[in-house]
């Protein structure tokens, strides 16, 4: 392709975005997810204890040394610890005051169990049991107005905002008149919530959703003391705690942030000068912290929040006689994630078996695929018939995985035909640096689940234009794209596709039934047995020649 056409279809669109397939914009998180974060919170945790046990947190010691005068005092002192988890909070209070008694509920029935194999549980000394405090009655275990201390670490921020007020209006039935609450939780500004919004996992306002579908809330000094005083609660103590935390092995430098607050039940005074005091009293606290308060983080937390990958799975994906072991990102972080490539779409599963099935497509071609993804699978079955095939995507864990994958899944001489390279489209270095691979353009570009994102489609097409290839002398070269119509209706993508100098000469399935395999290029793919390998109904194949 001359270098004068190049320049006059990117200058089409004037200026072309570096774009890849998915979208940079943060929407946060669906309605669709949000609903099934709040339907299902307590599968959530169950699975998180499962993974973690109790080797995720680490053993709160500091309550002591933060609040031991809470917890002495003459007369046995009766505790309740809500979200007591594997029991980091329960087994030293026990330790250091062996008179108190404590009754833990979480609405984890694993966490739960967790408690009661603890090798110090003891039943006269600690009751454990199962209670969503967003719809369960304390008064059910407990007796009303008896309990002393009730401690909130770390566990309100799991809760959905609208629903904070029941668990306050719940610990009210079962707090004496002179009781305290005890809490510590998350501060708006953690390192924690910064990442959680880079990562599109915002649920609302200062509330995500963590990679393995627990939710964390970010407290604000003034949400948390007016949550308080709506259910008639009073500040005795309340700081924003800061601390910088190190974690070598990770060579990680953590800004955590925290509310540390003592409440107690309203007697009907005017506490508006307390409260006051008691924030005007932030100061001191955030020295103390700066220098001695002990952080509640494990290296397991360090990993779940601050920035370590997250896991992968592997995935068996059989087309005809191929048998692949696909390396993605795991499906309980996929909700997640930005990247649309870390995952295996259906639209892929259609064109690999369409490949597997049609190897003249590609057979002695050279073949392009622009947003491969993690999987790579039309990459690799091309390359089993095609003379070359350059893969590409534009996300770079994206790209790590399809070269593992790649790597693991084909043999030489197969490997040696089958490149790996990143590619943004509209990027001109990426674009040249494909060139350098294979400067006569491609026979047969392919792209799956690769139109759903607006911005997107214009580069797409301009990448194409400019790397197919212009002087076949055998066959027509062509641009294949398999998707399901999401944001981007059909008549914009042919409408983009018009602009730079594409035509689309069929498509599947066809809009005329009748037509008979003779007839249609794209239904003899589908012919014998072609049924039973399409994924789903609401696929489209489109096929594109220059014009």
């Amino acid at each position: 392709m001359a270098s004068s056409n190049v320049e006059e279809a990117v200058e089409e669109v004037n200026p072309v975005p570096r774009l890849q397939i998915y979208s940079t914009s943060s929407n946060g998180v669906s309605q669709f997810w949000i609903e099934k974060y709040e339907r299902e919170a307590k599968k959530y945790w169950d699975v998180f204890y499962k993974r973690h046990q109790d080797k995720f947190f680490k053993d709160r010691h500091y309550l002591d040394k933060e609040w031991g005068h809470y917890f002495s005092g003459a007369g046995r002192k009766t505790i309740l610890e809500i979200g007591c988890g594997a029991g980091n909070t329960i087994f030293p209070l026990v330790a250091t005051y062996p008179d108190i008694f404590i009754y833990a509920c979480d609405f984890s029935q694993r966490a739960v169990n967790l408690v009661k194999a603890h090798k110090d549980f003891n039943d006269s000394h600690v009751s454990a049991f199962v209670c969503d405090l967003t719809s369960d009655d304390l008064t059910d275990h407990i007796s009303p107005s008896s309990v002393d201390i009730v401690t909130m670490i770390f566990v309100l921020s799991a809760v959905s905002p609208e629903k904070m007020s029941l668990v306050l209006q719940n610990v009210r039935k079962v707090l004496k008149p002179g009781g305290y609450v005890l809490f510590r939780d998350y501060a708006t500004g953690d390192l924690a919530q910064e990442r959680l919004t880079c990562k599109d996992q915002k649920i609302s306002e200062n509330f995500y959703v963590r990679g393995d579908g627990t939710r964390a809330f970010y407290f604000s000094n003034e949400f948390l003391t007016s949550m308080f005083k709506d259910n008639r609660f009073d500040v005795k103590e309340l700081g924003l705690c800061c601390k910088q935390v190190e974690n070598r092995s990770r060579d990680l430098v953590m800004n955590r942030r925290w509310i540390q607050a003592v409440f107690h039940i309203s007697d009907g005074t005017d506490q508006s000068t307390n409260t006051e005091a008691a924030i005007q009293g932030e100061e001191n606290v955030l020295k103390r912290a700066t220098d001695n308060v002990e952080v509640d983080i494990s290296d397991g937390l360090a990993a779940e929040m601050f920035g370590d990958s997250p896991s992968n799975d592997s995935e068996i994906i059989k087309i005809r006689d191929h048998n692949f072991e696909i390396k993605r990102l795991s499906k309980e972080y996929q909700h997640t994630c930005t990247s649309t490539g870390l995952m295996i779409w259906e639209s892929a599963h259609l064109m690999a078996s369409v490949l597997a099935r049609n190897p003249s497509i590609v057979s002695e071609k050279k073949v392009l695929e622009l947003g491969a993804g993690c999987g790579g699978i039309c990459s690799m079955i091309a390359a089993k018939y095609a003379n070359l095939v350059i893969a590409t995507d534009g996300d770079t864990k994206a790209l790590e995985l399809l070269t593992q994958n790649v790597s693991s899944n084909l043999e030489q001489p197969l490997s040696n035909k089958l490149i790996v390279k990143k590619l943004e489209w509209g990027n001109k270095e990426h674009m040249e640096t494909i060139k350098e691979v294979n400067n006569n353009g491609f026979d047969i570009i392919i792209g799956t689940d690769v139109t759903y994102i607006a911005e997107a489609i214009s580069p797409l097409f301009a990448t194409a234009k400019e790397l197919i290839s212009s002087n076949s002398k055998d066959h027509q070269p062509g641009l294949i794209l398999c998707h399901i119509i999401r944001r981007v209706d059909e008549p914009t993508i042919l409408s983009t596709a018009s602009q730079f100098g594409f035509r689309l000469i069929e498509r599947w399935p066809s809009e005329s039934p009748s037509a008979s395999a003779s007839e249609s290029i794209m239904n003899s793919w589908f012919a014998g047995d072609g049924s039973d390998y399409i994924p789903c109904k609401a696929l489209n194949i489109l096929y594109f020649c220059m014009e």
